[in-house]
């Protein structure tokens, strides 16, 4: 899961329990299940191998691809 500047706060109060499933002595690197209720999250990387992280940056290029930049010192 992925969530961004105060949405990890969010993502705490959406997370009901926890309970650790492989590599406890890892700490919060460990495997958890998480139950869960509302939570505010973007799925990063879908069942498909998809990541956000590589589709994202590609869509938002192509939508402000014609929107001007104008600088400060050609304002």
């Amino acid at each position: 899961m992925i969530a961004i500047g105060e949405a990890a706060y969010l993502v705490s109060k959406a997370i009901r329990s926890a309970k650790i499933l492989a590599f406890e002595d890892l700490g919060m690197e460990a495997i958890y299940e998480f139950d869960v209720e509302d939570m505010p999250v973007t799925v990063a990387v879908d069942s498909a191998g998809t990541s956000v992280h590589e589709t994202g940056p590609r869509e938002w290029q192509a939508k402000i691809a014609g929107i001007p930049v104008v600088s400060e010192t050609s304002a």
